[in-house]
């Protein structure tokens, strides 16, 4: 696997991801893990950072006409070079403080299949930023390490990396990637599904902070094995009355919307298991699937690969940061 590493050593590692970025030190493993989220003051003159990160997160559908909410990547990739620029500068000098002055080699996570301009404009915001030298790694290579997978023998293993705003299916042997489909799915997807949901099935207007703690608690309820009747408490506004209001929404109804979201995912999974080499088949047959990424503690979604490939899945311990452990091995290699 050295091959992947014959540059000089990276100081920091970034998981640049659209719900979340992670810096990652050498030596000190995660040390800032904040929303991937910016806002924005004097947006019609000269726009300036106003708040990032965490603070930015809590003034989400609470900012008035001078103050704007925007974040950098959409669906896995960079949509906004500016705050792009702005949230890695914040970042950095948060999670180094102050006293560095020298420009840090690092290393970023990337979708497997982001496009050379994607690409580039990551390393044009990078350097804008303030980092030096910068290598891209695909995220279900620095997945598939922080889960602990074998990578690095003559076997196939299958990762399925659950991210916020895309989804990519790998398969990997030798130390590289085999194949690889990727669908713009992912956690921050079913969130605006479930609020699409409220609005046309209730007339309930619910917002992108109100989604995610249903998608969240959703998550955690299916985990502890809910009953069917089991309700969650969601909060917004009705459009019937134009008032504040409550409602009860049942998790069989977020079961239906889950279930139509993780389709998209289980069919990436099978066309990519169609396409791939027979001695590699048997490997994935003998070895099955891994779940990483946010999105893989969804029990929903490893039953439906598990009944649609008739393979065994699994999911990787603390999925969610998979990516960004991944990332810290590779720094220490």
């Amino acid at each position: 696997m050295a091959s992947h590493f014959s540059w000089k050593r990276p100081e920091l590692a970034i998981d640049f991801g659209t719900a979340n970025l992670r810096v990652i030190g050498r030596d000190e493993g995660i040390i800032l893990d904040e929303p991937s989220i910016c806002c924005f003051a004097d947006i019609d003159t000269a726009p300036s950072l106003y708040a990032a990160g965490i603070e930015a997160q809590a003034m989400v559908d609470r900012t008035p006409g001078k103050l704007q909410i925007r974040r950098p990547l959409g669906r896995g990739v960079l949509q906004d070079i500016d705050a792009a620029t702005h949230l890695l500068r914040y970042a950095v000098r948060k999670a180094r403080g102050r006293k560095h002055f020298r420009t840090p080699h690092a290393m970023i996570g990337v979708p497997a299949d982001a496009t050379q301009a994607e690409r580039g404009a990551l390393m044009t915001a990078a350097h804008d930023a303030g980092l030096g030298p910068v290598r891209l790694v695909a995220e279900p290579f620095a997945a598939a390490i922080g889960a602990d997978l074998p990578i690095s023998a003559p076997n196939g293993t299958m990762i399925v990396e659950c991210g916020a705003g895309t989804t990519e299916v790998a398969v990997l042997s030798l130390g590289g990637i085999c194949l690889t489909r990727s669908v713009r799915v992912g956690g921050a997807t079913l969130d605006k599904a479930i609020a699409d949901h409220l609005h046309f099935k209730h007339k309930f207007l619910a917002g992108e902070l109100t989604s995610e703690r249903i998608k969240l608690g959703y998550g955690e309820q299916r985990r502890a094995e809910a009953v069917k009747d089991e309700t969650i408490q969601v909060k917004g506004r009705s459009l019937t009355t134009g008032l504040p209001a409550a409602l009860a929404l049942p998790l069989t109804e977020l079961d239906q919307v889950a279930e139509k979201h993780f389709q998209q995912i289980v069919d990436a999974v099978r066309e990519v298991l169609s396409d791939t080499p027979p001695e590699l088949s048997q490997d994935i047959h003998e070895r099955g699937i891994v779940l990483t990424g946010g999105g893989a503690t969804t029990p929903l979604l490893s039953a439906m690969i598990k009944a649609d490939t008739g393979l065994a899945v699994t999911v990787a311990d603390e999925p969610a940061r998979c990516v960004a452990r991944g990332l810290h091995r590779m720094l220490l290699d």
